[in-house]
């Protein structure tokens, strides 16, 4: 794969290496939303079809990126949404605790806090050694050890939004799957740029909002709810996920049977007639370049970086646990954090600050100058 660069809207001087905090626009998007906007203009056209069809295809391009069948995915406004709204239907036996990592996203420990806090159970969170080099190898050693009988629920993104170190999601699954604990993990920061497959990993919820490696909109995402969800309760009744929502002519009928599998889940007004063709066009594109292909890119972009940070001694997540699309620059002793993304910025570099690391995230649509651009202001206070 050759840089996608034309494919976005970024100025040619700018060195955006930001994608996990949001995509930039594409151009294929942008001539998408303005479709559907002069659609607005011509809401005399407008019949019932257009209420499903678009969000019938959006679910069937995620459900390609995660490998299950579509009418196992629903639409969300945000992580917080679908995981409250598959936790709702989890209830712990006595004694039993959650468990998640330390520092993870804020949505996703607030979820699991509350739940616990709902039902008197302990939230168990699972760190490293920070000390080692080898973290990634340790933190998941710790998470599987962590996992017992008396654990109800895991909670944990598919790579740590901070520093992109991967989670054995394969082993952590089957761990929860043989002593009988729900597996829900975020998917926001994976789902697109790398692969994903929800039965390999056993993962009974996936969420995953739009706006990042998915290329689109804020406020609406997809999310995977498995099977042992179908029954559940939902927590909004929405006229659009019952099965008679298409007569239009007979919703007054108050048909009480949900749409098959997850679309009991789905937030109300599913439809939205301008941002589902946004992240229509971004799955689409997606798809079209594959996960594999740009896991690959950036491995490949980010080559002479890694070269440079092993030369300098500088600390990063082992080979086998690092995320090729999102990784974190932790600065050695004596050089400052806020200083150096001040100077990142000066040379028009532009990463986010998460933690003790500088967050660099790298797509299809970044360069080799890019690169270039960031090893620059590196060496120059080093």
């Amino acid at each position: 794969m050759e840089s996608q660069s034309s494919l976005v809207y970024l100025d040619k001087d700018i060195h955006y290496l930001n994608c996990a905090a949001k995509s930039p626009l594409l151009k294929s998007g942008e001539r998408t939303m303005i479709e559907a906007m002069e659609r607005e203009k011509q809401l005399h056209l407008r019949n019932s079809d257009d209420f499903f069809e678009r969000p019938e295809h959006v679910r069937k391009l995620f459900a390609n990126l995660v490998e299950c069948r579509p009418s196992q995915v629903a639409f969300m406004p945000a992580v917080s949404y679908g995981l409250s709204s598959v936790l709702n239907n989890i209830t712990p036996g006595r004694g039993q605790h959650a468990i998640t990592v330390t520092s993870e996203f804020p949505s996703d420990y607030l979820g699991i806090r509350a739940w616990c806090d709902k039902h008197d159970s302990e939230l168990k969170v699972v760190g490293s050694d920070q000390s080692l080099d080898l973290m990634g190898s340790d933190w998941n050693a710790r998470i599987l050890e962590a996992i017992s009988e008396d654990t109800a629920v895991v909670v944990l993104s598919a790579i740590h939004w901070m520093h992109g170190m991967r989670f054995d999601l394969k082993q952590i699954g089957a761990r929860c799957r043989e002593v009988g604990a729900v597996f829900l993990v975020d998917g926001t920061q994976a789902v697109g740029a790398m692969s994903m497959n929800v039965h390999e990993f056993q993962i009974d919820a996936l969420f995953c909002a739009g706006y990042k490696w998915l290329f689109g909109p804020y406020s609406l995402g997809c999310m995977y709810i498995g099977e042992r969800f179908n029954d559940g309760k939902p927590i909004e009744e929405s006229w659009m996920n019952r099965t008679n929502s298409r007569n239009f002519a007979s919703l007054t009928n108050y048909g009480m049977e949900y749409m098959p599998d997850a679309g009991r889940y789905n937030v109300g007004e599913t439809s939205h007639f301008l941002l589902m063709p946004m992240l229509s066009a971004g799955l689409e594109q997606v798809t079209a370049w594959g996960p594999d292909e740009i896991q690959a890119y950036c491995a490949a972009l980010n080559k002479p970086l890694y070269d440079l940070l092993d030369e300098k001694g500088w600390p990063r997540v082992e080979e086998a646990y690092c995320s090729h699309h999102l990784f974190g620059l932790k600065m050695p002793d004596g050089i400052s954090i806020d200083a150096m993304k001040s100077k990142l910025e000066e040379k028009n570099v532009y990463v986010s600050q998460r933690g003790e690391s500088l967050r660099v995230s790298v797509h299809a649509f970044n360069t080799e100058a890019d690169i270039e651009a960031l090893m620059d202001a590196l060496n120059s206070d080093t």
